[in-house]
């Protein structure tokens, strides 16, 4: 039995913001496995603001919040709740470049999971991951998935918890073996009508309605020599990966300081000389290094007051002249325009959808 991993910290360095971007390869798989089906996603890539040279970039980036919205659009499209099951089983390693080579030159499966979640962020994950030891005489671990916007669509949250567990399995098969199969998987969404696809794809117990998202991995398997290890490989590529992954992790830190400062100055917005001043440089400097984060410090503003007002419309009965002031709109009418730009929905229909999502979402 495991031990309770809520009151545990995750493994180091794995906090996400919502604002941060991610590699768009979970997009890429998406558009593929759908496209198999006859399902052109391409409209749903351009409404999100994305075309397929972002897909296939290594170099762009995408928002979680992009992510999310092509997601969604997926999943109306094809009216199958196990596609996230469907997108995680078919990732391959190759797709995370010199990290998944990395991987397959770690010591043991343990250590391979290990520098995987150290270097998340570089492989386009959307969930957090943790990994903590299993409790017993000859201890395995629980791998650990985690939403980093706990109020996601409920939808979209099944997906994002299928593909992160199934491609996790799917990754580990690749590296040490078919016979790969975790001692349990637990989902925190409550079990589904026909759970043949996930008994099939796990080989394992299933629980459903947990207190986390978690796969327990046996001993035997944790301590399995990875095939293809070679430490002289794996330290050179940790190498060229250090030197990448520093830049990435300092422009992230720059868009989630930037974020919690426009949060916390709504209703006023700061202006980016206001934010080059709290940052002692210049304003010409603090805009190059946002555009070096592929994107905007107009877009950060315009994504703060997306969030604010999807939490103000959802949680509270405001006024959406209220809505407006709070968020720093000029009037109800400024509002408007931005919920419609957002959602393609006037304000007032979508607090109405948000109380349906709401109700929808598992206890």
């Amino acid at each position: 039995m495991t031990t309770n991993s809520s009151d545990r910290a995750p493994f180091p360095g794995t906090h996400r913001s919502t604002s941060a971007t991610i590699r768009p390869s979970i997009l890429w798989y998406l558009a593929a496995v759908v496209g198999e089906r006859g399902v052109d996603l391409g409209p749903a890539l351009t409404s999100a603001g994305l075309d397929q040279a972002v897909l296939e970039s290594p170099e762009l980036r995408v928002s979680y919040r992009q992510g999310c919205t092509v997601i969604e659009r997926a999943l109306e499209l094809t009216a199958d709740p196990r596609l996230g099951l469907a997108v995680g089983a078919v990732q391959t390693l190759t797709a995370w470049g010199p990290l998944g080579f990395a991987l397959l030159a770690s010591d043991t499966l343990r250590d391979a999971v290990e520098l995987g979640i150290r270097y998340q962020n570089l492989a386009g994950a959307m969930l957090v991951f943790s990994m903590r030891d299993d409790e017993g005489p000859r201890p395995g671990f629980e791998l650990r998935v985690d939403m980093p916007d706990p109020e996601v669509d409920p939808a979209v949250g099944v997906f994002l918890i299928d593909e992160a567990l199934s491609s996790t399995v799917a990754l580990i098969r690749l590296g040490v073996g078919d016979s790969f199969a975790p001692r349990l998987a637990e989902f925190t969404y409550p079990r589904p009508a026909d759970t043949a696809a996930h008994t099939e794809w796990y080989r394992c117990p299933l629980r459903f309605g947990t207190d986390a998202n978690r796969l327990l991995v046996p001993p035997e398997w944790a301590r399995t020599p990875m095939p293809q290890r070679d430490p002289r490989t794996l330290a050179s590529i940790i190498g060229m990966i250090d030197e990448a992954f520093s830049p990435r992790r300092e422009q992230q830190d720059l868009l989630e300081v930037l974020e919690v400062s426009v949060t916390r100055s709504l209703p006023t917005v700061p202006s980016l000389a206001d934010q080059a001043q709290r940052h002692s440089t210049s304003e010409r400097t603090l805009r190059r290094r946002i555009a070096e984060c592929g994107t905007t410090y107009e877009a950060i503003v315009d994504g703060v007051r997306r969030e604010q007002v999807e939490q103000l419309l959802r949680r509270t009965p405001l006024t959406l002249r209220e809505v407006a002031r709070r968020v720093g709109f000029a009037d109800e009418r400024a509002l408007r325009r931005a919920v419609q730009r957002w959602h393609g929905v006037g304000p007032t229909e979508l607090r109405r959808m948000l109380g349906e999502r709401a109700e929808a979402a598992p206890a």
